[in-house]
């Protein structure tokens, strides 16, 4: 077994030095972003080139149902081929044993890769750029909620406490009294994430109540992926021990405002290293202007992927700290598209769209495919906006349906995404939708019952 430890990322033998390896969890992300797989004794991956999961896990339903997406075959679960992307294993330090996670990729028996997997869909995206002699760059903000254990889904969900012994407060952004309430949760997940060999560029309290923010350094979007994965489950698992669940649903609370995941785009031209959105002078270059082009124009497209629940569309409120269109401007929060602050080296683009709830994967994918057909198709961006955004008209969809709708004619955006995995997408996503649409809420209860 030394033999294959000796290789692992340095974090990962760190974590075990001395130990003894009881476990390894082979992982893989579905479409919700969800970790599938086995746990395996040490002694079995040792001797495990591969591992077998049915392919049915990519048609399932964020209810557990299924879609009607397997195919011509039929639904016949027929297997796939997982094996390990060794780069990936890091600690699972909240276990009571000495347990290794690891991140597989999916093939078909024919040695393919399974379109429809979402890490497979990122490296699609993220080889499309390279082809043309680029490399993408992604730094993922993570927004989320820690709130009470919530027992019945038909009770709201409300703050934790504080470690005052009151609510969490709101409206409290950016204060170190507020991110103090939290601190032996927040001390766990810095301990969680030294274990795993993460970085964290800071953790600030963000405007909702119980509400934070975990911002990581800039890097590889598929490491960036694999990282917001991987923390989805470490953050909560800290809370979990500190009798409080931590939620990324984009709208958890009435009257609070939602959950992102904002993320920065660059693109490095890979012979020199430079940034392509920046000229020799420091100016910003047509590939720039090309960048935000896309993203305006293929953003309604991408939603569905960027908003994937019928609860993502309630984070999108005018005055609530979410954008409601698809303008742009510098240094200017209230615009779906931002340019920040930053030196010619590292100007950038944000997506503030995305809701804390998509799938890392799929959510930076959709994102980054965006951009790359606006710098394939060298069309200029509406003028910069000046002023507030929320003062403007929404320009995006405001149900799921409606997004499904315009994902599902999207034949470009498709063409980068990889069009099995759009077909599967989109079967899956509507089927959940439908199911959703079936649901009689308390709303209608309280107001149509004697009413109508």
């Amino acid at each position: 077994m030394s033999d294959w430890i000796d290789d692992l990322p340095q974090a990962a033998r760190e974590y075990l030095d001395g130990k003894r390896l009881d476990e390894v969890e082979c992982i893989i992300p579905d479409l919700p972003g969800i970790a599938r797989g086995k746990a395996v004794p040490a002694k079995k991956f040792e001797r495990q080139e591969y591992f077998h999961l049915p392919d049915s896990i990519f048609y399932q339903t964020i209810t557990g149902e299924w879609g009607e997406a397997a195919g011509a075959e039929g639904f016949i679960e027929k297997d796939m081929i997982l094996r390990p992307d060794m780069s990936t294993a890091t600690a699972a330090p909240w276990t009571a044993d000495w347990t290794l996670q690891v991140i597989h990729d999916a093939y078909d028996r024919d040695g393919n890769v399974v379109q429809y997997s979402p890490r497979n869909v990122l490296k699609r995206v993220v080889d499309l750029y390279r082809q043309q002699g680029w490399e993408p760059v992604v730094a993922p903000e993570m927004e989320f909620f820690l709130v009470a254990r919530n027992l019945d889904p038909a009770h709201a969900i409300k703050p934790m406490m504080g470690r005052s012994g009151r609510p969490a407060a709101a409206r409290q952004a950016y204060s170190m009294t507020a991110v103090d309430e939290f601190g032996p949760v927040i001390d766990d997940i810095y301990d969680f994430a030294e274990a795993q060999g993460f970085e964290i560029d800071g953790i600030t309290q963000e405007g909702g109540a119980g509400q934070l923010e975990i911002n990581l350094i800039h890097g590889d979007p598929v490491r960036l992926a694999d990282e917001v994965f991987y923390f989805k489950r470490l953050i909560r698992e800290a809370a979990l021990r500190h009798d409080c669940y931590a939620t990324f649903m984009a709208k958890p609370i009435e009257d609070e405002p939602g959950s992102a995941m904002h993320m920065h785009h660059s693109v490095l031209d890979i012979d020199t290293g430079k940034n392509i959105f920046s000229d020799a002078n420091g100016e910003e270059t047509d590939p720039f202007f090309h960048f935000i082009a896309g993203m305006q124009n293929h953003m309604p497209d991408a939603l569905a992927v960027l908003a994937p629940y019928v609860n993502s569309y309630r984070r999108y409120v005018k005055d609530h700290a979410a954008p409601i269109n698809l303008e742009w401007g510098r240094d200017n929060r209230t615009t779906g598209i931002r340019v920040p602050l930053s030196k010619p080296s590292s100007r950038r683009v944000e997506n503030r769209l995305a809701g804390m709830d998509c799938n890392p994967y799929l959510g930076i994918a959709a994102s980054l495919a965006c951009g790359y057909l606006g710098l394939m198709e060298k069309k200029q961006p509406k003028p910069e906006f000046k002023g507030d955004a929320y003062e403007g008209d929404g320009d995006i969809p405001q149900v799921l349906g409606s997004a499904l709708d315009l994902f599902e004619e999207a034949t470009d955006l498709h063409n980068v995404l990889g069009p099995d995995f759009a077909r599967v997408y989109a079967i899956v996503k509507r089927a959940e939708y439908d199911e959703f649409l079936q649901v009689i809420s308390p709303w209608e209860r309280e107001h149509l019952l004697m009413n109508v």
